[in-house]
């Protein structure tokens, strides 16, 4: 047998084992297809968060807005070319995928589509 099992997705085990159309674990009993096995890789590399630009964003970059827009309960837009520095990024938690504290408006969610890095 040529062929090499990917470990156990829940306990990292290399003793994996094909049980007809499935894979199982003999240590934490864990039953998975291939299928997802290749659905998780695809997922983890569509995860990357890009800006509007095509650049990938980190933890930690410094960005610049790039559209106004009005921010709900502020008496003030949100002008194009205001700084934010230090984002986080919250991949999978919609589209505001970004959190920053932006000065004069405080702390926010942003859309990656709307900033650039710098």
């Amino acid at each position: 047998m040529s062929e090499t099992l990917p470990p156990c997705p829940e306990c990292s085990s290399e003793y994996t084992y094909a049980l007809d159309s499935l894979l199982v674990c003999p240590e934490c009993a864990h039953e998975w297809t291939a299928a997802a096995t290749a659905d998780d890789a695809s997922a983890e590399a569509s995860a990357e968060i890009k800006d509007a630009v095509g650049n990938v964003l980190q933890d930690g970059d410094s960005v610049t807005i790039v559209k106004t827009m009005k921010v709900k309960g502020a008496q003030s837009a949100l002008k194009a070319g205001t700084k934010v520095r230090n984002i986080r990024l919250a991949p999978g938690s919609g589209d505001h995928d970004i959190f920053a504290k932006v000065d004069g408006f405080g702390p926010m969610e942003l859309k990656s589509s709307i900033v650039k890095k710098i």
